[in-house]
């Protein structure tokens, strides 16, 4: 029935454009177009109604049965309130998340499920088929058609997209319809009317301000999730993370997880192939007993730009697979962008506007000075412990002290990581950048510069003023070493023990309470929920989706792929700044990498809540994060071998400048290599470019036609004007 809605609206809007190309009023001027006009009107108002109801058109029986005896659509989005939320404030979120999308409204399908009161009120979300369509086309979703072109979907060539024998349910994924679902939570805008949220008088709202994002800000939604599904994760399971050396299956990681966490998976994977040659070479160095630390840094530098410029086009080919290489800086503003509302110059839709200026002042005025005001604060506390440490190895009577700064420097060191990190995301979201992309690369860039102090300094340090290789070599092997020995056991071990303990003797042993509401109740029994009096549909007390969503809900939020990209940037300024000390580090990494792969794969499918997929076209700030680290992997190494004692001994007759000058010299010589691959690297192979400059002349034909039959229509209708005139 949809369908048939859809392409007859399509019809009529084409007839639509017609009349209005020929300055027809709503196509008075032709009965035709007037009487399609007039069944225009009626299907919009049949789409209004169902969209009021709970139900699509095709799930209503032949036999005309009550909508309610039917079965409840699949839940895509779980929505956890407060269990003090005010009654006025959950009626008023409801309507919100249900109503029409001309009332500000998301209109999106809303179920209860029976709870305990203590856990707060739980929804279950979905959507009719034909409002996962429009969305679809809204959001611009890329979608592969019958032919096996990646190109934006619309509802008017649904039938290029649908195969003859696929359903019309298969064509989104539930990653798709998901998303699907979140955004349109996330864009249920304020209204000029909705001033505050009712209940709560001082929780202001001003026009076009995401309500859900406000919600969750001040703890009236307590957790948002999609629900896991299982026989799609185990199926997955079986090929990631319970095969050790077998491929990863990245189309099946993205249609599940979606494309950001997918190309996190494709660049661990990527660097972890190409560490094998520092492996092997590492190897040979420890057969070797001549001096190798001249060869390591010339390597080291030509490594890693080629492995860098290789996934930046590696990456750009999976961009053009997966649809998002067109993502821009002027795609649509993230829910939590502020601003007055106004119709957008490029795209004409009505979205918060707010000038650029401002966020580049907030960000060059007062937040850059502030991560550098962190920074210097990093950088003094690192001195102290080293000077204290230095005091307390020079006397004699605290030498069984000596450890101690270090301790108490680690210990401060990640407490200050915690408070900055909330510094760092208070500042980005203050700053109001548009997008989501805008928004991730700033913060990052905030994070990354803190982190680097923290954990690259010391190094530093001890190479450079210290002067001391073999401290160098020490002191780099402990913190490779220990420092993914720690995550491995925080992101593997900890987890896996959490969740055991929390089964094994919280929730079986937890004493039932006669006064609190069983959750699979006896049908007919009364729900004392918050919920009660609402009409909405509620789930059966046998429905499996209530104990899938009340156990993940217990799991804990991914929030996303910043530790995991993190860990790998420190573990690449380990491996390669300083690495030609301690050629034997790319090994570490590879054994780290191997079982952080599987690790992370698994706590995604059975740790942690579902995370709402995400489309990216690159891996963001972290490439820019990575080629800065390849750019002072330079310096690093020709300071390295300019200080390498053997290399002096080798040319005892040669004068401090004239070694000055040579390191400098072949300083700028690597940095000419350097840019030398970088433009000869294509950052697109060549099939991508040539597919996007087809798609772009296609396009321009395709606007050609347009204009050459509106100018045909236009001219034929002129003419039989000016003849029907000249026969009078």
């Amino acid at each position: 029935m949809e369908t048939k809605f859809n392409v007859l609206e399509t019809r009529i809007g084409d007839r639509k454009s017609v009349s209005s190309d020929l300055n027809f009023a709503d196509g008075e001027d032709d009965p035709f177009i007037s009487s399609l006009w007039g069944i225009h009107k009626t299907l919009d108002a049949l789409r209004g109604n169902m969209h009021k109801r709970v139900f699509d058109a095709e799930t209503i029986g032949d036999d005309g049965s009550d909508i309610e005896d039917t079965q409840l659509p699949p839940t895509y989005v779980v929505v956890q309130l407060d269990p003090k939320i005010p009654k006025t404030t959950l009626v008023w979120l409801i309507d919100k998340i249900s109503g029409k999308k001309r009332d500000g409204g998301g209109e999106l399908i809303v179920m209860k499920q029976p709870l305990n009161p203590d856990d707060g009120s739980i929804l279950h979300l979905s959507a009719t088929k034909m409002k996962f369509l429009e969305a679809a086309e809204e959001m611009e979703l890329m979608k592969e058609d019958r032919i096996g072109v990646m190109r934006e979907f619309t509802v008017a060539s649904l039938e290029d997209f649908v195969p003859e024998d696929m359903h019309l349910d298969d064509f989104l994924t539930p990653s798709e319809r998901q998303t699907i679902v979140k955004h349109e939570l996330d864009n249920i805008r304020a209204l000029a009317e909705d001033d505050h949220i009712p209940g709560f008088p001082t929780y202001s709202l001003y026009e076009g301000q995401s309500i859900f994002h406000v919600c969750q800000k001040w703890g009236i939604v307590t957790k948002v999730y999609p629900l896991h599904d299982d026989e799609a994760i185990k199926r997955l399971g079986k090929q990631w993370y319970w095969t050790v050396f077998g491929k990863q299956p990245f189309e099946d990681i993205r249609l599940y997880f979606g494309e950001s966490i997918t190309l996190y998976f494709n660049f661990l994977g990527f660097y972890t192939y190409t560490l094998a040659i520092p492996v092997l070479l590492g190897f040979l160095q420890m057969l070797v007993s001549t001096e190798t630390i001249p060869f390591f840094c010339i390597f080291n530098v030509v490594w890693v730009t080629l492995v860098l410029e290789i996934w930046r086009r590696n990456s750009n080919e999976l961009a053009f697979k997966w649809g998002t290489i067109g993502m821009t800086s002027m795609d649509e503003p993230r829910p939590n962008f502020k601003g007055a509302m106004g119709y957008d110059a490029i795209t004409g839709k009505i979205q918060p506007q707010s000038p650029r200026y401002m966020t580049y002042v907030k960000m060059y005025a007062v937040s850059l000075p502030i991560v550098f005001i962190c920074m210097l604060l990093a950088f003094v506390i690192m001195m102290v412990s080293f000077w204290v440490e230095d005091y307390l190895k020079q006397n004699e009577e605290y030498i069984q002290f000596v450890s101690l700064p270090s301790i108490i420097y680690s210990v401060v060191v990640l407490i200050m990581n915690i408070y900055y990190r909330s510094l760092a995301t208070y500042l980005t979201e203050w700053e109001n950048h548009r997008t989501q992309s805008q928004y991730d690369r700033h913060r990052v860039t905030k994070l990354v510069l803190f982190e680097f102090v923290n954990n690259f300094l010391s190094l530093f340090y001890i190479a450079f003023i210290v002067q001391d290789m073999e401290m160098l070599r020490s002191q780099l092997q402990t913190m490779l070493i220990i420092s993914q020995a720690i995550n491995n056991f925080l992101e593997t071990v900890q987890p896996l023990a959490v969740k055991y303990y929390v089964m094994k003797f919280k929730i079986a042993d937890k004493p039932a309470n006669p006064n609190t509401p069983r959750i699979f109740r006896e049908k007919g029994s009364e729900d004392n929920t918050p919920l009660k009096d609402l009409e909405i549909p509620q789930l059966l007390p046998d429905d499996p989706r209530i104990k899938q969503a009340m156990a993940e809900g217990k799991m804990e939020s991914y929030e996303g792929t910043y530790d995991d990209y993190l860990e790998l940037f420190i573990q690449f300024g380990y491996v390669f700044l300083f690495s030609s000390v301690y050629p034997i580090a790319a090994l570490w990494a590879v054994f780290n990498n191997v079982i952080e792969m599987r690790g992370d794969a698994f706590k995604l499918c059975r740790l942690f809540q579902r995370p709402f997929s995400r489309r990216v076209k690159d891996i963001g700030a972290w490439q820019r994060a990575f080629e800065v680290l390849g750019a002072l992997s330079i310096l690093t190494n020709c300071g390295i071998l300019y200080l390498s004692p053997q290399l002096r001994r080798g040319a005892p007759g040669v004068s401090e400048v004239e070694w000055i000058l040579m390191f400098v010299l072949l300083e700028h010589v690597l940095l000419g290599v350097r840019y030398i691959l970088h433009i000869a690297i294509s950052e697109k192979p060549e099939w991508v470019r040539v597919a996007l400059a087809k798609k772009s002349y296609e396009w321009k034909q395709a606007l050609k036609f347009e204009r050459s039959q509106k100018n045909r229509r236009l001219l034929t209708r002129k003419f039989k004007t000016d003849h029907g005139t000249h026969g009078q």
